[in-house]
């Protein structure tokens, strides 16, 4: 069993450091906010200042990998969630009945919950196990290294103390101090493969009426125009989260702030539309987030590791713009390979870092090619896709078999090249081409004109 500090008590940390105590190893978790999520989830989202993590209150939907890997490794935390408030939503929901169930299939579910509560689970379960040691309000100021080809970390120092382990697990963020750490140190630098992107999001909270409408009917949770996307994220007891996202260029993008501006334009998409017209009591501002980037920290070059004792998970390792969903999903899985090798991996990084090459940076490179094609869209205010293209994603609204592979494409499950390329998704998507002659694609939210009527000279 190995000595393990985590450094940051994030979704990522807790993860990491529950599933490593669940396993007999001794943990360390290193947290610099003295503060906790606690049991009421309302009171720690709207009035918790967490400039660190920003994206702390901008909505989420956590895909498969994350019930997936509760379910299986803390099925207590899964339950904890579940009676927090968090639900349930497969895919094939939206067609009211199930279509013939293939293998697979199950786990096709979106857990819609703000992450405070998933923070405020976790919290919960790491008090409870013995194995780890949180030490909140303690930053850790630097690493312990040995000399060697390559240098090891041997620890962490928090002020005047030194805490040995034999491994040091980065859970500490997109703002890591890790890697100047170990240029500090005299080791060869990290690898950084940064992409910024040119999208910005606004966000505003929302929660139903107990005495008002509660169901917006069967409407997508998406909307776009040629120059801006628009979605509603249902959540946890009774909340949701309406957003905007533009390109940062937009000139429009400041108005927006102003929350009468703001819902003023997200009723011009009919999937924002349908939530707003519920009535619903708004319970924030308008809350905006930019200056995203996608970024791949890897502590390995062409030489091999830059060092032993030391790994990253969660957005220390990758970051990625939240359009997709991908980060609370690939550091949850991250973390559980993690704990699952811990004793191999404290001997030699090397087995962690072809891990995580060749499962989790083909999804990196995914977001980044999707950002890219989103940021010229947003920016240009293209015309709508080609038809072939727009049918696929249309016709997953009528098609089970279409569904499917949307559906594993967002989870995570399949990319998009293996789930979209088969023969069978091939015909159903021609055949609903020959039922739909007259389809054509186009976008369902304004037009630039009626866009700009909407903001204040």
């Amino acid at each position: 069993m190995a000595r393990v500090a985590v450094i940051g008590g994030g979704i990522g940390g807790l993860g990491t450091a529950l599933m490593l105590g669940r396993r007999g190893h001794a943990v360390t978790l290193f947290e610099q906010d003295a503060r906790q999520a606690g049991e009421d989830p309302n009171r720690d989202f709207f009035h918790w200042n967490r400039p660190r993590v920003p994206q702390a209150v901008q909505p989420h939907s956590f895909l498969a990998p994350v019930r997936t890997v509760l379910r299986a490794e803390a099925p207590d935390v899964y339950a904890d969630l579940l009676a927090r408030g968090a639900r349930e939503y497969h895919d094939f929901d939206w067609f009211g009945e199930h279509p013939p169930h293939r293998a697979g299939d199950e786990d096709l579910v979106t857990l819609r919950t703000r992450r405070i509560v998933l923070e405020a689970a976790l919290t919960a379960a790491v008090r409870r196990e013995g194995t780890v040691d949180v030490r909140r309000g303690c930053r850790v100021d630097g690493l312990t290294v040995e000399g060697g080809g390559p240098a090891r970390v041997t620890g962490v120092r928090v002020g005047t103390e030194t805490c040995g382990a034999d491994l040091v697990v980065d859970a500490s963020g997109r703002r890591s101090p890790v890697p100047a750490w170990l240029i500090e140190a005299g080791c060869r630098p990290p690898v950084v493969d940064s992409h910024r992107t040119g999208i910005a999001y606004l966000c505003r909270w929302y929660r139903l009426r107990t005495d008002g409408p509660r169901d917006p009917g069967r409407v997508k949770t998406g909307s776009a125009s040629s120059f801006a996307l628009a979605g509603v994220f249902p959540s946890d007891n009774d909340t949701f989260a309406v957003h905007l996202v533009l390109s940062t260029g937009d000139p429009t993008r400041g108005a927006l702030t102003d929350p009468a501006v703001f819902e003023a334009a997200a009723r011009r998409f009919p999937a924002t539309a349908a939530w707003l017209d519920l009535d619903p009591e708004p319970r924030s501002a308008v809350l905006a987030m930019a200056g995203l980037d996608n970024r791949w920290t890897a502590l390995v070059d062409d030489e091999g590791p830059v060092v032993s004792g030391l790994v990253n998970v969660g957005d220390s390792l990758i970051h990625t713009n939240p359009t997709l969903g991908h980060g609370v999903a690939l550091g949850l899985v991250a973390a559980r390979h993690l704990a699952t090798h811990a004793d191999l991996i404290a001997a030699d990084p090397a087995h962690y870092h072809a891990w995580t090459a060749g499962t989790l940076r083909p999804w990196f490179d995914a977001q980044v090619a999707a950002d890219r094609a989103n940021e010229q869209r947003l920016a240009e205010s293209a015309g709508p896709p080609d038809r072939r293209a727009a049918a696929l994603a249309a016709c997953a609204f009528d098609d089970p078999v279409v569904m499917r592979a949307r559906a594993q494409v967002r989870h995570l499950v399949r990319p998009a090249q293996d789930a979209y390329g088969t023969d069978e998704v091939d015909r159903h998507v021609t055949s609903w081409l020959d039922a739909h002659p007259e389809f054509s694609p186009r976008h369902d939210g304004p037009t630039r004109d009626q866009w700009e009527a909407l903001i204040p000279a």
